[in-house]
């Protein structure tokens, strides 16, 4: 593909985003590509990286253009982008030329728009606090109240790209070995800095379709979730609940953890979720994985109370922990999401708190920043709970080295660790 038509297939992309207002763009993007097989992988690189870039920075592209009089649509987006990167107003009239396979050229209101935009930076003194951090309206009190005087450097990193991590399955090979193996597919790699289980890629790279992959040495897992999985503490021989398993992501490093041994019951109320789970099993090497989709009136969870060690709650959240891999997620977040999911979230650890034996541990886990999601839903099942108590991290830490933070509880941040966002408590039942 020419420059020109890569630009012309990141707008159009951008345009399928658009219409699919309450669809992951990942997912818009695969559907996109797979309909557009002649594409090949480096211009599909180079397409879903203009895309990306316009997501990561769209109200602020948005703001630019409804100052300069301009519509907001994906093909001004990109130009916007274009510009504001350094390009020049002739550079971009040369890209838009409306030849095969390029952008239709701007119109004459179109072009005076845009020249209002060059020479300029993305970023300007006039934007609102909320445009140029890139976050919606109503969320930034909230983060303003987690983060204070850092707010501004948490929203730069997590406005940046997300490298890929791995999570190296101990029960088919060593770290080493798996590097190794990528090695043989020409795909460099380095440990990640806290878990002893990770791997950390430099951009995107097509890590399925390799045999470190396709046989089960490596899965696909940010080392914040990989964390996640290790402070749960799952040990041979244990009963471990895995309440919220989705896909089985964390299943997976949990029965890792447990050498296959002890049994996991893994839990949800999507049963397409947990059908997936089943190829990741196989593929893994795990058998000690029992799957049980939760229903009403289901009585499995009933029999089985005081019967688990460990109970992990990851639970269902807003996702502003993963904005650097969904930039788009942040333009679809409501207020009325967030106020559904905190008595969702409040519900489900009332549910799975029950399975824990006395001297078990409960962990409360999500991949959101919002205080009123993780702090403030701990403090209240606390507040009910008085046979709960949270253990502090550095109790809780079963990993090589200190922790990562001193306070009670685990809390990752782009900024701080190079992971996604992420939150974990570790609640011990006593008598």
């Amino acid at each position: 593909m020419t420059p020109a038509a890569r630009l012309a297939a990141a707008v159009e992309l951008l345009a399928a985003v658009e219409a699919a207002p309450r669809k992951p763009a990942d997912a818009v993007a695969n559907d996109f590509f797979r309909n557009r097989r002649f594409i090949g992988s480096g211009d599909r690189r180079a397409v879903s990286d203009r895309a990306w870039r316009v997501l990561r920075a769209r109200r602020r592209l948005a703001w630019w253009l409804e100052r300069a009089g301009a519509p907001v649509i994906p093909r001004l987006l990109v130009a916007a982008s274009l510009l504001l990167e350094g390009w020049t107003l002739d550079g971009v009239a040369q890209s838009y030329s409306g030849g095969r396979f390029a952008p239709e050229r701007l119109t004459a209101p179109e072009a005076v728009a845009m020249q209002a935009l060059e020479r300029h930076t993305l970023d300007h003194p006039d934007m609102p606090e909320a445009v140029r951090l890139e976050v919606p309206d109503w969320v930034l009190p909230h983060l303003q109240a987690r983060f204070g005087d850092t707010l501004a450097a948490e929203m730069a990193a997590l406005d940046g790209e997300a490298p890929l991590d791995l999570r190296v399955n101990l029960l088919k090979g060593t770290r080493e070995q798996a590097q190794a193996a990528l090695v043989a597919e020409g795909i460099e790699s380095v440990p990640t800095p806290i878990s002893p289980w990770g791997l950390r890629i430099a951009g995107r790279r097509a890590v399925t379709s390799g045999p470190a992959f396709q046989t089960g040495l490596v899965e696909i897992q940010d080392e914040g979730s990989q964390l996640v999985a290790a402070l749960v503490g799952a040990g041979p021989d244990m009963r471990v609940a895995d309440w919220c398993a989705g896909a089985g992501g964390k299943t997976l490093a949990l029965a890792m953890t447990m050498g296959n041994r002890g049994h996991i019951a893994a839990c949800d109320v999507s049963a397409p979720r947990l059908e997936g789970a089943v190829r990741r099993l196989r593929r893994a090497g795990v058998h000690n994985v029992e799957r049980h989709l939760v229903e009403p009136g289901d009585k499995w969870a009933k029999r089985r109370a005081g019967s688990f060690d460990r109970v992990l709650v990851d639970a269902p959240c807003t996702g502003t922990g993963t904005w650097r891999r969904n930039p788009d997620a942040r333009l679809r977040l409501r207020p009325a999401d967030l106020a559904e999911l905190v008595p969702k979230q409040a519900a489900i650890l009332e549910q799975a708190a029950r399975l824990v034996r006395i001297g078990g541990r409960l962990v409360y886990a999500t991949c959101s920043l919002l205080p009123q999601e993780n702090e403030a839903q701990v403090d209240a099942f606390l507040a009910a709970h008085a046979d709960f108590a949270p253990v502090p991290l550095a109790r809780a830490w079963g990993l090589p080295g200190p922790p990562p933070g001193a306070g009670v509880y685990l809390s990752l941040t782009p900024r701080a660790h190079d992971t996604d966002g992420f939150f974990a408590a570790v609640l011990e039942r006593s008598a």
